[in-house]
Protein backbone atom coordinates (compact mmCIF):
# COMPACT_ATOMS: atom_id res chain seq x y z
CA UNK A 1 0.00 0.00 0.00
CA UNK A 2 2.49 2.23 0.47
CA UNK A 3 4.79 1.45 -2.50
CA UNK A 4 1.20 2.11 -4.13
CA UNK A 5 0.60 5.42 -2.55
CA UNK A 6 4.41 6.67 -3.16
CA UNK A 7 4.66 5.61 -6.46
CA UNK A 8 1.36 7.16 -7.30
CA UNK A 9 2.62 10.60 -5.61
CA UNK A 10 5.79 10.69 -7.23
CA UNK A 11 4.48 9.83 -10.51
CA UNK A 12 1.80 13.05 -10.67
CA UNK A 13 4.53 14.86 -9.28
CA UNK A 14 6.89 14.24 -11.80
CA UNK A 15 4.79 14.26 -14.99
CA UNK A 16 2.78 17.82 -13.29
CA UNK A 17 5.76 19.45 -13.08
CA UNK A 18 7.42 18.74 -15.96
CA UNK A 19 4.16 19.54 -18.12
CA UNK A 20 3.94 23.09 -16.31
CA UNK A 21 7.40 23.57 -16.35
CA UNK A 22 7.04 23.66 -20.37
CA UNK A 23 4.67 26.26 -20.31
CA UNK A 24 6.62 28.20 -18.05
CA UNK A 25 9.96 27.74 -19.61
CA UNK A 26 8.69 28.67 -23.05
CA UNK A 27 6.48 31.64 -21.54
CA UNK A 28 9.87 33.21 -20.08
CA UNK A 29 11.39 32.67 -23.05
CA UNK A 30 8.94 34.94 -25.18
CA UNK A 31 8.73 37.59 -22.62
CA UNK A 32 5.55 36.88 -20.95
CA UNK A 33 5.34 38.09 -16.91
CA UNK A 34 4.59 34.36 -15.06
CA UNK A 35 3.32 35.58 -11.89
CA UNK A 36 2.74 31.90 -10.64
CA UNK A 37 3.78 28.52 -11.31
CA UNK A 38 1.59 25.99 -8.96
CA UNK A 39 1.84 22.31 -8.85
CA UNK A 40 -1.73 21.14 -7.52
CA UNK A 41 -4.86 22.62 -6.94
CA UNK A 42 -6.55 23.89 -3.49
CA UNK A 43 -5.00 25.29 0.28
CA UNK A 44 -1.06 26.39 -0.41
CA UNK A 45 1.04 24.67 1.33
CA UNK A 46 4.19 25.61 0.28
CA UNK A 47 5.41 28.98 -1.17
CA UNK A 48 8.67 30.49 -2.94
CA UNK A 49 9.27 33.58 -4.32
CA UNK A 50 11.82 33.71 -7.16
CA UNK A 51 13.15 35.69 -9.65
CA UNK A 52 13.14 39.77 -10.75
CA UNK A 53 9.49 39.13 -11.59
CA UNK A 54 8.87 37.55 -7.83
CA UNK A 55 7.13 35.03 -9.58
CA UNK A 56 5.26 32.54 -6.80
CA UNK A 57 6.45 28.75 -6.72
CA UNK A 58 3.68 26.68 -4.85
CA UNK A 59 2.70 23.46 -3.71
CA UNK A 60 -1.20 22.82 -3.02
CA UNK A 61 -2.92 20.51 -1.52
CA UNK A 62 -5.22 18.76 -4.08
CA UNK A 63 -2.19 17.20 -6.29
CA UNK A 64 -3.95 16.33 -9.58
CA UNK A 65 -2.87 18.63 -11.75
CA UNK A 66 -1.28 22.36 -12.24
CA UNK A 67 -0.61 25.69 -13.71
CA UNK A 68 1.23 28.13 -15.07
CA UNK A 69 -0.73 31.40 -14.23
CA UNK A 70 0.91 34.64 -16.68
CA UNK A 71 -0.17 38.34 -16.98
CA UNK A 72 -3.53 38.68 -19.09
CA UNK A 73 -5.78 41.74 -19.40
CA UNK A 74 -8.18 39.42 -20.09
CA UNK A 75 -8.09 38.06 -16.35
CA UNK A 76 -6.42 41.30 -14.12
CA UNK A 77 -6.30 45.13 -15.49
CA UNK A 78 -2.29 45.36 -16.56
CA UNK A 79 -0.64 48.46 -15.96
CA UNK A 80 0.44 50.20 -19.18
CA UNK A 81 4.34 49.20 -18.51
CA UNK A 82 3.56 45.80 -18.66
CA UNK A 83 1.40 45.43 -21.36
CA UNK A 84 3.92 43.98 -24.06
CA UNK A 85 4.48 41.60 -21.30
CA UNK A 86 1.00 40.15 -21.11
CA UNK A 87 0.19 36.84 -22.31
CA UNK A 88 -2.38 38.00 -24.61
CA UNK A 89 -1.10 40.55 -26.30
CA UNK A 90 2.07 38.30 -27.82
CA UNK A 91 1.62 36.69 -31.63
CA UNK A 92 -0.56 34.58 -32.43
CA UNK A 93 2.77 32.00 -32.82
CA UNK A 94 4.54 33.21 -29.20
CA UNK A 95 1.00 32.15 -27.88
CA UNK A 96 0.69 28.94 -29.73
CA UNK A 97 4.14 27.74 -28.59
CA UNK A 98 3.82 28.83 -24.59
CA UNK A 99 0.48 26.52 -25.24
CA UNK A 100 2.03 23.37 -26.90
CA UNK A 101 5.24 23.38 -24.71
CA UNK A 102 3.27 21.37 -21.94
CA UNK A 103 2.74 18.15 -23.80
CA UNK A 104 5.41 18.26 -25.88
CA UNK A 105 7.62 18.38 -22.66
CA UNK A 106 6.02 15.68 -21.72
CA UNK A 107 6.51 13.93 -24.71
CA UNK A 108 10.83 14.39 -24.95
CA UNK A 109 10.28 13.08 -21.11
CA UNK A 110 9.17 10.26 -21.97
CA UNK A 111 11.91 9.76 -24.91
CA UNK A 112 14.26 10.31 -21.90
CA UNK A 113 12.43 8.07 -19.87
CA UNK A 114 12.39 4.99 -22.32
CA UNK A 115 15.88 5.88 -22.75
CA UNK A 116 16.93 5.51 -19.55
CA UNK A 117 14.55 2.41 -18.83
CA UNK A 118 17.11 0.77 -21.83
CA UNK A 119 20.67 2.13 -20.58
CA UNK A 120 19.92 0.03 -17.40
CA UNK A 121 18.59 -2.65 -18.74
CA UNK A 122 14.59 -4.13 -18.21
CA UNK A 123 14.18 -7.78 -17.05
CA UNK A 124 11.35 -9.39 -18.93
CA UNK A 125 9.91 -12.63 -19.31
CA UNK A 126 11.37 -14.53 -22.45
CA UNK A 127 8.97 -14.87 -25.89
CA UNK A 128 8.97 -18.45 -25.19
CA UNK A 129 5.41 -19.28 -25.28
CA UNK A 130 2.85 -21.31 -22.80
CA UNK A 131 1.20 -23.96 -24.73
CA UNK A 132 -2.00 -21.92 -26.31
CA UNK A 133 -5.45 -23.01 -25.87
CA UNK A 134 -8.00 -25.01 -28.07
CA UNK A 135 -9.14 -23.37 -30.92
CA UNK A 136 -6.96 -20.31 -30.56
CA UNK A 137 -5.28 -18.35 -33.38
CA UNK A 138 -1.88 -19.57 -31.78
CA UNK A 139 -2.91 -23.34 -32.23
CA UNK A 140 -4.09 -23.13 -34.89
CA UNK A 141 -0.82 -21.32 -36.35
CA UNK A 142 1.04 -24.26 -34.84
CA UNK A 143 2.51 -23.04 -32.23
CA UNK A 144 2.99 -25.13 -29.02
CA UNK A 145 3.90 -24.58 -25.98
CA UNK A 146 7.70 -24.16 -25.48
CA UNK A 147 8.25 -22.18 -28.61
CA UNK A 148 10.42 -19.28 -28.65
CA UNK A 149 9.47 -16.37 -30.63
CA UNK A 150 12.70 -15.27 -32.21
CA UNK A 151 11.06 -12.27 -34.71
CA UNK A 152 7.65 -10.75 -36.60
CA UNK A 153 7.18 -9.66 -39.69
CA UNK A 154 3.99 -7.81 -40.25
CA UNK A 155 4.89 -6.72 -43.95
CA UNK A 156 5.81 -9.96 -45.17
CA UNK A 157 9.08 -8.62 -45.70
CA UNK A 158 11.45 -7.08 -43.00
CA UNK A 159 11.58 -9.35 -40.14
CA UNK A 160 12.02 -7.28 -36.57
CA UNK A 161 13.67 -9.42 -33.78
CA UNK A 162 11.55 -9.54 -30.99
CA UNK A 163 13.56 -9.12 -27.70
CA UNK A 164 11.25 -10.28 -25.19
CA UNK A 165 7.42 -11.36 -24.03
CA UNK A 166 6.54 -8.10 -23.53
CA UNK A 167 7.47 -7.07 -26.95
CA UNK A 168 6.01 -10.04 -28.84
CA UNK A 169 2.63 -8.60 -27.14
CA UNK A 170 3.10 -5.24 -28.38
CA UNK A 171 4.34 -6.24 -31.69
CA UNK A 172 0.94 -8.20 -32.03
CA UNK A 173 -1.59 -6.12 -30.54
CA UNK A 174 -0.38 -2.92 -33.31
CA UNK A 175 -1.09 -5.71 -36.17
CA UNK A 176 -4.64 -6.01 -34.93
CA UNK A 177 -4.78 -2.62 -34.70
CA UNK A 178 -3.63 -2.12 -38.29
CA UNK A 179 -5.77 -5.10 -39.07
CA UNK A 180 -3.11 -7.39 -40.54
CA UNK A 181 -2.05 -10.64 -40.02
CA UNK A 182 1.81 -11.32 -39.16
CA UNK A 183 4.41 -13.99 -39.83
CA UNK A 184 6.11 -15.77 -36.83
CA UNK A 185 9.70 -16.86 -36.67
CA UNK A 186 10.11 -19.59 -34.23
CA UNK A 187 12.22 -22.04 -32.71
CA UNK A 188 12.81 -24.92 -29.51
CA UNK A 189 13.55 -23.01 -26.19
CA UNK A 190 17.10 -24.03 -26.81
CA UNK A 191 17.26 -21.92 -30.20
CA UNK A 192 17.25 -24.85 -32.38
CA UNK A 193 14.54 -26.41 -35.13
CA UNK A 194 13.61 -22.55 -36.42
CA UNK A 195 10.31 -22.21 -38.76
CA UNK A 196 8.59 -19.77 -39.76
CA UNK A 197 4.00 -19.93 -38.91
CA UNK A 198 1.58 -17.46 -40.40
CA UNK A 199 -0.33 -16.06 -37.31
CA UNK A 200 -3.74 -15.27 -38.63
CA UNK A 201 -4.93 -12.43 -36.83
CA UNK A 202 -8.69 -11.48 -39.23
CA UNK A 203 -11.20 -12.40 -36.87
CA UNK A 204 -9.75 -9.47 -34.47
CA UNK A 205 -10.48 -5.71 -34.87
CA UNK A 206 -9.56 -2.77 -32.79
CA UNK A 207 -12.79 -2.92 -31.41
CA UNK A 208 -11.02 -6.39 -29.36
CA UNK A 209 -8.04 -4.26 -27.80
CA UNK A 210 -7.89 -4.69 -24.61
CA UNK A 211 -6.67 -6.52 -20.98
CA UNK A 212 -8.25 -9.90 -22.67
CA UNK A 213 -6.76 -9.65 -26.37
CA UNK A 214 -3.62 -11.77 -25.94
CA UNK A 215 -4.43 -14.40 -24.24
CA UNK A 216 -7.67 -14.46 -26.68
CA UNK A 217 -5.18 -15.30 -29.05
CA UNK A 218 -3.63 -17.57 -27.43
CA UNK A 219 -0.72 -15.48 -25.62
CA UNK A 220 -1.03 -15.97 -22.09
CA UNK A 221 1.47 -16.81 -19.43
CA UNK A 222 4.78 -17.24 -20.70
CA UNK A 223 5.96 -20.77 -20.64
CA UNK A 224 7.19 -22.74 -17.22
CA UNK A 225 7.02 -25.76 -16.25
CA UNK A 226 4.20 -27.36 -14.84
CA UNK A 227 5.62 -28.01 -11.49
CA UNK A 228 3.88 -27.48 -8.15
CA UNK A 229 4.41 -24.08 -6.05
CA UNK A 230 2.77 -23.37 -2.99
CA UNK A 231 0.01 -25.67 -1.33
CA UNK A 232 -2.73 -23.97 0.72
CA UNK A 233 -3.95 -25.42 3.70
CA UNK A 234 -7.45 -27.16 3.20
CA UNK A 235 -7.17 -26.74 -0.84
CA UNK A 236 -8.47 -29.36 -3.41
CA UNK A 237 -4.49 -29.32 -3.84
CA UNK A 238 -3.66 -30.26 -0.43
CA UNK A 239 -6.39 -32.88 -0.38
CA UNK A 240 -5.05 -34.77 -2.87
CA UNK A 241 -1.48 -34.42 -1.16
CA UNK A 242 0.49 -32.90 -3.67
CA UNK A 243 3.50 -30.84 -1.96
CA UNK A 244 5.78 -27.83 -3.65
CA UNK A 245 8.09 -28.67 -5.98
CA UNK A 246 5.94 -31.54 -7.36
CA UNK A 247 6.11 -32.07 -11.35
CA UNK A 248 3.14 -33.05 -12.88
CA UNK A 249 4.25 -35.42 -15.82
CA UNK A 250 0.51 -36.70 -16.64
CA UNK A 251 -2.82 -35.77 -16.44
CA UNK A 252 -5.35 -38.96 -17.12
CA UNK A 253 -2.95 -40.58 -19.18
CA UNK A 254 -2.34 -37.59 -21.15
CA UNK A 255 1.31 -35.37 -21.38
CA UNK A 256 1.23 -32.46 -19.65
CA UNK A 257 3.81 -29.91 -21.49
CA UNK A 258 3.91 -26.77 -19.00
CA UNK A 259 2.11 -24.91 -16.38
CA UNK A 260 -0.41 -23.25 -18.54
CA UNK A 261 -1.64 -27.23 -20.19
CA UNK A 262 -1.77 -27.64 -17.01
CA UNK A 263 -4.17 -24.99 -15.80
CA UNK A 264 -6.06 -25.45 -19.00
CA UNK A 265 -6.31 -28.87 -17.67
CA UNK A 266 -8.08 -28.13 -14.22
CA UNK A 267 -10.07 -25.50 -15.45
CA UNK A 268 -11.84 -27.36 -17.91
CA UNK A 269 -12.32 -30.21 -14.99
CA UNK A 270 -15.58 -29.55 -14.71
CA UNK A 271 -19.28 -31.55 -15.71
CA UNK A 272 -22.74 -30.54 -15.36
CA UNK A 273 -21.47 -28.14 -12.41
CA UNK A 274 -19.77 -30.46 -10.43
CA UNK A 275 -15.70 -31.14 -10.18
CA UNK A 276 -13.97 -34.26 -12.14
CA UNK A 277 -11.59 -36.01 -10.61
CA UNK A 278 -8.54 -36.07 -12.33
CA UNK A 279 -5.41 -38.87 -12.22
CA UNK A 280 -2.17 -37.04 -11.90
CA UNK A 281 1.06 -38.80 -12.61
CA UNK A 282 3.73 -36.52 -10.67
CA UNK A 283 7.64 -36.63 -10.18
CA UNK A 284 8.96 -36.34 -6.54
CA UNK A 285 12.36 -36.22 -4.95
CA UNK A 286 13.20 -38.70 -8.06
CA UNK A 287 10.37 -41.05 -7.41
CA UNK A 288 7.07 -41.14 -9.68
CA UNK A 289 3.36 -40.74 -7.64
CA UNK A 290 -0.14 -41.34 -8.96
CA UNK A 291 -2.59 -38.78 -7.14
CA UNK A 292 -6.49 -38.04 -7.48
CA UNK A 293 -7.06 -34.82 -7.53
CA UNK A 294 -10.47 -33.07 -7.39
CA UNK A 295 -10.92 -29.37 -8.12
CA UNK A 296 -14.01 -27.41 -6.54
CA UNK A 297 -16.12 -25.64 -8.96
CA UNK A 298 -16.28 -21.86 -8.95
CA UNK A 299 -17.89 -19.13 -11.16
CA UNK A 300 -15.91 -16.52 -13.15
CA UNK A 301 -16.25 -14.61 -16.40
CA UNK A 302 -16.27 -17.77 -18.88
CA UNK A 303 -18.37 -19.46 -16.75
CA UNK A 304 -18.18 -22.92 -14.50
CA UNK A 305 -14.56 -23.70 -14.07
CA UNK A 306 -12.27 -25.66 -11.64
CA UNK A 307 -9.91 -24.92 -9.26
CA UNK A 308 -7.36 -26.43 -6.84
CA UNK A 309 -5.90 -23.09 -5.00
CA UNK A 310 -2.83 -24.26 -5.44
CA UNK A 311 -0.21 -22.27 -7.22
CA UNK A 312 0.52 -23.63 -10.80
CA UNK A 313 4.22 -23.07 -12.70
CA UNK A 314 7.18 -21.04 -11.57
CA UNK A 315 9.30 -18.04 -12.87
CA UNK A 316 9.30 -17.81 -16.55
CA UNK A 317 13.21 -17.55 -18.31
CA UNK A 318 13.92 -14.20 -18.58
CA UNK A 319 16.12 -11.79 -20.81
CA UNK A 320 17.31 -8.09 -20.22
CA UNK A 321 16.66 -6.02 -22.33
CA UNK A 322 19.20 -3.16 -22.65
CA UNK A 323 20.58 -0.96 -25.44
CA UNK A 324 23.75 1.37 -25.57
CA UNK A 325 23.42 5.21 -24.95
CA UNK A 326 22.55 5.88 -28.96
CA UNK A 327 20.09 3.07 -29.42
CA UNK A 328 18.51 3.23 -26.25
CA UNK A 329 17.99 6.81 -27.62
CA UNK A 330 16.58 5.89 -30.76
CA UNK A 331 14.49 3.05 -29.01
CA UNK A 332 13.19 5.82 -26.65
CA UNK A 333 12.03 8.20 -29.53
CA UNK A 334 10.60 4.99 -31.66
CA UNK A 335 8.61 3.58 -28.70
CA UNK A 336 7.16 7.46 -27.45
CA UNK A 337 6.24 7.58 -31.53
CA UNK A 338 4.79 4.37 -31.67
CA UNK A 339 2.58 4.43 -28.14
CA UNK A 340 1.67 8.03 -29.12
CA UNK A 341 0.60 6.94 -32.48
CA UNK A 342 -1.38 3.57 -30.49
CA UNK A 343 -2.54 6.10 -27.88
CA UNK A 344 -4.60 8.30 -30.34
CA UNK A 345 -5.86 5.70 -32.78
CA UNK A 346 -7.11 3.80 -29.53
CA UNK A 347 -9.28 7.35 -28.60
CA UNK A 348 -10.39 7.31 -32.03
CA UNK A 349 -11.51 4.01 -32.25
CA UNK A 350 -13.57 4.25 -28.72
CA UNK A 351 -15.13 7.15 -30.22
CA UNK A 352 -16.43 5.85 -33.24
CA UNK A 353 -16.97 2.69 -31.41
CA UNK A 354 -14.56 0.48 -32.93
CA UNK A 355 -12.91 0.01 -29.19
CA UNK A 356 -13.86 -1.12 -26.22
CA UNK A 357 -14.49 2.12 -23.63
CA UNK A 358 -12.81 -0.51 -20.78
CA UNK A 359 -9.38 0.93 -22.37
CA UNK A 360 -9.87 4.05 -20.22
CA UNK A 361 -7.81 3.89 -16.79
CA UNK A 362 -8.11 6.39 -14.41
CA UNK A 363 -6.28 7.50 -10.96
CA UNK A 364 -6.79 3.91 -9.34
CA UNK A 365 -4.96 1.80 -12.30
CA UNK A 366 -2.35 4.06 -12.35
CA UNK A 367 -2.06 4.17 -8.74
CA UNK A 368 -1.66 0.12 -8.82
CA UNK A 369 0.84 0.27 -12.24
CA UNK A 370 2.64 2.68 -10.32
CA UNK A 371 3.13 0.75 -6.79
CA UNK A 372 3.96 -2.42 -8.79
CA UNK A 373 6.12 -0.92 -10.68
CA UNK A 374 8.44 1.08 -7.83
CA UNK A 375 8.91 -2.69 -6.41
CA UNK A 376 10.13 -4.48 -9.96
CA UNK A 377 13.04 -1.91 -9.91
CA UNK A 378 13.89 1.76 -11.61
CA UNK A 379 14.47 0.38 -15.13
CA UNK A 380 10.37 -1.08 -14.76
CA UNK A 381 9.34 2.41 -12.90
CA UNK A 382 10.62 4.46 -15.64
CA UNK A 383 9.22 3.15 -18.63
CA UNK A 384 5.88 3.13 -16.83
CA UNK A 385 6.59 6.62 -15.77
CA UNK A 386 7.30 7.08 -19.57
CA UNK A 387 3.98 5.24 -20.46
CA UNK A 388 1.83 7.47 -18.37
CA UNK A 389 4.06 10.95 -19.65
CA UNK A 390 3.24 10.00 -23.31
CA UNK A 391 -0.73 9.57 -22.48
CA UNK A 392 -0.49 12.88 -20.37
CA UNK A 393 0.98 14.72 -23.70
CA UNK A 394 -1.18 13.37 -25.99
CA UNK A 395 -4.74 13.57 -24.53
CA UNK A 396 -3.66 17.41 -23.60
CA UNK A 397 -3.36 17.93 -27.10
CA UNK A 398 -6.92 16.53 -27.64
CA UNK A 399 -8.97 19.75 -29.15
CA UNK A 400 -10.89 19.62 -25.91
CA UNK A 401 -11.90 23.06 -24.15
CA UNK A 402 -9.99 23.75 -20.68
CA UNK A 403 -7.19 21.14 -22.54
CA UNK A 404 -4.30 22.60 -24.21
CA UNK A 405 -5.50 21.20 -27.62
CA UNK A 406 -8.33 23.22 -27.04
CA UNK A 407 -6.52 26.66 -26.52
CA UNK A 408 -4.44 25.46 -30.10
CA UNK A 409 -8.29 24.68 -31.90
CA UNK A 410 -8.82 28.48 -31.04
CA UNK A 411 -5.53 29.46 -32.42
CA UNK A 412 -5.83 27.89 -35.80
CA UNK A 413 -9.62 28.99 -36.23
CA UNK A 414 -8.01 32.92 -35.50
CA UNK A 415 -4.81 32.47 -37.85
CA UNK A 416 -7.74 31.01 -40.72
CA UNK A 417 -10.82 33.83 -40.11
CA UNK A 418 -7.99 36.38 -38.68
CA UNK A 419 -10.18 36.82 -35.22
CA UNK A 420 -10.34 35.25 -31.84
CA UNK A 421 -13.11 33.36 -30.69
CA UNK A 422 -15.98 34.88 -29.59
CA UNK A 423 -16.47 35.33 -25.50
CA UNK A 424 -20.31 33.37 -25.85
CA UNK A 425 -18.49 30.98 -28.01
CA UNK A 426 -15.48 30.82 -25.63
CA UNK A 427 -18.21 29.73 -22.89
CA UNK A 428 -20.57 27.48 -24.45
CA UNK A 429 -17.36 25.70 -25.22
CA UNK A 430 -15.93 25.57 -22.14
CA UNK A 431 -18.87 24.46 -20.86
CA UNK A 432 -19.22 21.52 -23.46
CA UNK A 433 -15.58 20.82 -22.77
CA UNK A 434 -16.22 20.28 -19.16
CA UNK A 435 -18.93 18.14 -19.58
CA UNK A 436 -16.99 15.68 -21.59
CA UNK A 437 -13.69 15.65 -19.35
CA UNK A 438 -16.39 14.95 -16.28
CA UNK A 439 -17.64 12.06 -18.57
CA UNK A 440 -13.98 10.72 -19.41
CA UNK A 441 -13.55 11.09 -15.65
CA UNK A 442 -16.47 9.32 -14.65
CA UNK A 443 -16.03 6.23 -17.25
CA UNK A 444 -12.50 6.14 -15.98
CA UNK A 445 -12.77 5.96 -12.64
CA UNK A 446 -15.70 3.27 -12.89
CA UNK A 447 -13.51 1.28 -15.12
CA UNK A 448 -10.91 1.19 -12.52
CA UNK A 449 -13.36 -0.19 -9.79
CA UNK A 450 -14.83 -2.85 -12.19
CA UNK A 451 -10.89 -3.66 -12.82
CA UNK A 452 -10.63 -3.60 -9.03
CA UNK A 453 -13.49 -5.66 -8.56
CA UNK A 454 -12.34 -8.06 -10.99
CA UNK A 455 -16.03 -7.18 -13.38
CA UNK A 456 -13.53 -6.25 -16.22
Amino acid sequence: MIATVLGFVLTLGVLIVVHEYGHYRVAVACGVKVQRFSVGFGRVLLRRVRGADRTEFVLCALPLGGYVKMLDEREEPVAPHELHRAFNRQTLPRRAAIVAAGPIANLLLAVLLYAGAHWIGIEEPKAVLGSPPAGSAAEAAGLRGGDWVRAVSRDGLAWDEVDSMTDLRWQITQAVLAGRSIELEVSDREGHGARSLHLDLGAYSARDVDTRLLAQIGFGAPFSEARIGEVRAGSPGAAAGLQPGDRVLAVDGGPVDDATALVQRVRGAVNQGEGVAMRWRVERAGRELELTVLPRVVIDASGAVGRIDTVVGGMPDTVVVRHGAIDGLVQGASRTWEVSALTVRMLGNMLVGEASLKNLSGPLTIADYAGQSVQRGPAVYLAFLALVSVSLGVLNLLPLPMLDGGHLMYYIFEAVTGRPVSELWLARLQRGGIAVLLMMMSLALFNDVARLLGLH
